[in-house]
């Protein structure tokens, strides 16, 4: 299940370029409200896996602001639609320090493989003002560690390659294709946004 079609496609979009193919697997998800994005997507994933046969994948995101002590973190999907970019940015105003990281946990398991989790991290910072319109979430508003331009200025492929997701995608990608498991189709039960 994800109500973001914009994840699903870059998600399928980097495992397509590994020769992996994934469709998704439109069912509600159980989440535990937690801290920790690996803890939500394992949690989340031994509770859809309990009944489906296949191997299952399940993924979280989330910005952490160092400034504001890792927020909105696990829960940065109700926070963008609450607040919004420029409620995160108006909550900055004033702050010098912009520092923050992007992170991504995929979790996988199926009736016959225990839960396994991959996570990506991308550093960075956040900008003063709302920057490009590629890319969805927090993209036009993250400046990637090394970079000038906000994820929300840059064409996919660079994002495909340097993003959190991507990094939490190829580690999958790479476990995936060397287990007996890569005979298997995965299905994906993702959350809505970054």
């Amino acid at each position: 299940m994800t109500e973001n079609p914009d994840k699903f496609r870059e998600a399928k979009s980097i495992l397509e370029a590994q020769g992996i193919q994934i469709r998704q697997l439109k069912r509600p998800k159980v989440e535990v409200q937690d801290s920790s994005l690996e803890k939500i997507a394992r949690f989340a994933v031994k509770t859809a896996s309990v009944d489906h046969t296949g191997l299952l994948l399940v993924e979280d995101s989330g910005l952490f602001i160092d400034v504001l002590g890792g927020f909105p973190g696990p829960f940065s999907s109700y926070v963008y639609k609450t607040i919004g970019l420029k409620g995160i940015l108006s909550l900055m105003h004033d702050q010098r320090k912009r520092n923050a990281h992007f992170q991504t946990s995929i979790a996988v398991a199926s009736t016959n493989v225990s839960p396994r989790v991959f996570t990506g991290t991308v550093r960075g910072s956040v900008s003063r003002e709302i920057r490009g319109t590629a890319g969805f979430g927090y993209d036009p508003i993250f400046i990637p560690e090394g970079f000038r331009e906000t994820f929300g200025q840059t064409k996919a492929g660079f994002k495909n390659k340097t993003s959190h997701r991507a990094r939490a995608f190829l580690k999958f990608a790479n476990w995936y294709n060397r287990s007996r498991t890569g005979r298997h189709r995965v299905r994906t039960h993702k959350r809505a946004l970054k």
